[in-house]
């Protein structure tokens, strides 16, 4: 346990912690905090950390839990009802994270770079040309994967949570993959861009990718 880091489970409240972040503590009070997640909020203390800033916290966190609860009391049946169905949600295990798919065949590593199971750097610099790359969203990836098509990120998809890659470039999406993503509720996904989608490799940078891969080296010693 680290006592310089508080974590508060707020999945009761029915508000997100991306939500709670930004309207309850930082627009309201000021409150600054390091991390989030669909449910819990994540304050972090300093040596710089004075006694009047825990009280403020304190102050801040009694101050609100009395306003939700007021705010309860004068539900409507509807409100309430929608209310236990966003508590139901931030309070229902999150889904299960999918299997690694598989790296591309155009990136799949060799002795050469050292990296047997993909060579992500390679797949990661490919992507700096723009014309290497195009945007699909959910659905349309979706459609691809169900008639056999390999759709391959070009970058690293991380929601947070769990806060770690789903996909790294030069991987390709499975329907795991895409289920998870779908079932997620945090509007946190760096890599993602929801007006536009996944950004993933057209067919020509898979060939061109190919067309360079690394020669393996000859087994045994040289001559």
């Amino acid at each position: 346990m680290d006592p310089s880091r508080i974590t508060i489970y707020i999945g009761a409240t029915g508000i997100d912690g991306d939500a709670f972040k930004r309207g309850h503590l930082m627009d309201r009070y000021g409150v600054q905090i390091n991390k989030t997640s669909r449910n819990t909020v994540l304050f972090m203390t300093t040596i710089g950390t004075t006694r009047s800033s825990v009280a403020y916290l304190i102050e801040v966190l009694v101050t609100i839990a009395r306003e939700l609860d007021n705010q309860i009391i004068d539900m409507s049946p509807a409100e309430r009802a929608a209310h236990e169905r966003a508590v139901q949600r931030l309070t229902s295990p999150s889904a299960p994270l999918p299997d690694f798919s598989g790296f591309h065949s155009s990136f799949a590593g060799s002795p050469v770079n050292g990296t047997p199971e993909g060579d992500v750097r390679r797949a990661f610099y490919l992507s700096y040309n723009d014309s290497y790359c195009e945007y699909l969203m959910p659905e349309e990836a979706e459609q691809r994967v169900e008639n056999g098509e390999q759709v391959v990120s070009t970058t690293y998809v991380t929601p947070y949570p769990p806060g770690y890659p789903v996909l790294v470039p030069g991987q390709v999406f499975s329907q795991e993959i895409l289920a998870f993503m779908r079932s997620l509720d945090t509007p946190e996904v760096h890599g993602y861009r929801p007006g536009l989608g996944y950004r993933v490799y057209k067919d020509k940078a898979l060939e061109i990718a190919a067309a360079a891969r690394p020669e393996p080296l000859p087994d045994g010693p040289p001559a």
